[in-house]
């Protein structure tokens, strides 16, 4: 079990960025490193993925292009660089750690959770 603190989250003017931090407990180099958010009044959706074997990535269609997701094992950090911002990404957004190779879009793919920070973007 891993747990995992998020930062990072605050308020922030539509076509800004900003930096999502998450710190795990314990070593990250054989995790897949998740990101996922939760938007008002909708279910939690995954946003993107890193493996731990090759780095590997995967992103949502919706944030494809803006958003970077990267880890520093030797830090035990993953982040997550939001650019381009918009009224939509506006959530709730959760670090999430899996065991598997690769990246699962499902929630159900990660066991360890953390307990998520706000992003809100203004039109």
């Amino acid at each position: 079990q891993v747990q995992l603190v998020e930062s990072g989250g605050k308020l922030v003017q539509a076509g800004g960025s900003l930096r999502l931090s998450c710190a795990a407990s314990r070593r990250t180099g054989s995790l897949t490193m998740g990101w996922f958010r939760q938007a008002p009044g909708k279910e939690r959706e995954f946003v993107a993925g890193i493996s731990w074997i090759a780095y590997s990535a995967r992103y949502a269609d919706s944030v494809a292009g803006r958003f970077t997701i990267s880890r520093d094992d030797a830090k035990s950090t993953a982040y997550l660089q939001m650019n381009s911002l918009k009224p939509e990404d506006t959530a709730v957004y959760y670090c999430a750690a899996s065991t598997a190779f690769t990246v699962g879009r499902s929630e159900h793919e990660y066991v360890d959770w953390g307990q998520g920070t706000q992003v809100t973007v203004s039109s």
